[in-house]
């Protein structure tokens, strides 16, 4: 499609009206009033129509936010809200969301990527992602569950060695995607924020025995205010929603492990 036809433009033809008067040269006769109101009625039509349009593109964007009013959930918008989402990032995770609706949707959204990443599995990292990301009572209890959750018998079954190192020639690949967020909950103290994600996880290599796979999953996030910033205080996780699996071609390992090392992640904001 062209520029031309995006914008609703004619192409191809010229339209040329001839003057409204006797072809054999005698006075122009006068229009009919039928064509002005015509034309008038066409001008009215066009005016509700753009209003209309306008009025639709508008919304409200105090019912996005339900620290504003009280009303049904609805999908939140997908176009950025013009609220800086992020101030400053520590060890690469990013920090200081607004104190509203949509910043801890935010928070959430970027926590709930940190979570589901590879440096989760190695335990120099994770003590400080748990520094990081939760709130200060809970990190003690949480650094000591998430130890016996990734333990070497866990690390060992998924191809990794006890610091969550994959084997020379392989590539451990853990990269989550969120699609969207719903805030269920909120105060000016706590909130609750659902994530719905997709994301590939397994071990890029020849004769891996964990390839990777990809996943849908929606995690659930409760966060308090603490210290100028939106912080876990605890988080659940569950499978899908998950759409009907395509018929993509999977990718060679190696091809995996490239676009591992080649693209970057992303920092994500409501």
């Amino acid at each position: 499609m062209s520029p031309e036809d995006e914008q609703g433009y004619e192409t191809g033809q010229t339209r040329t009206r001839l003057p409204g008067g006797d072809p054999y040269g005698g006075a122009p006769r006068r229009p009919g009033r039928t064509s002005s109101r015509s034309l008038v009625t066409v001008v009215g039509v066009v005016v509700l129509l753009i209003a209309a349009i306008a009025f639709a593109n508008r919304g409200d964007s105090s019912a996005d936010d339900p620290t504003q009013k009280n009303t049904a959930p609805r999908p939140a918008p997908t176009a950025a809200s013009g609220t800086r989402p992020v101030e400053t990032q520590g060890d690469g995770i990013p920090s200081g969301f607004a104190h509203n609706g949509q910043g801890v949707q935010s928070a959430a959204a970027n926590y709930a990527v940190v979570l589901v990443s590879a440096d989760i599995l190695k335990p120099v990292s994770r003590s400080e992602i748990v520094k990081q990301v939760f709130v200060a009572g809970q990190q003690a209890a949480l650094t000591d569950r998430f130890n016996k959750a990734y333990d070497k018998q866990f690390l060992s079954g998924i191809g990794l060695d006890a610091n969550g190192n994959a084997p020379a020639g392989h590539t451990y690949v853990s990269r989550t995607a969120p699609l969207g967020t719903k805030l269920t909950a909120y105060s000016d103290s706590t909130a609750t924020v659902e994530v719905w994600c997709t994301g590939v996880f397994g071990t890029a290599g020849a004769d891996s025995t964990n390839p990777v796979t990809s996943d849908w999953f929606t995690m659930t996030l409760q966060l308090r205010w603490e210290g100028g910033d939106w912080k876990i205080d605890s988080f659940s996780q569950k499978d899908g929603p998950a759409p009907v699996p395509g018929d993509d071609k999977a990718s060679s390992a190696d091809q995996m492990a490239k676009a591992v090392e080649e693209y970057g992640g992303f920092t994500y904001a409501r």
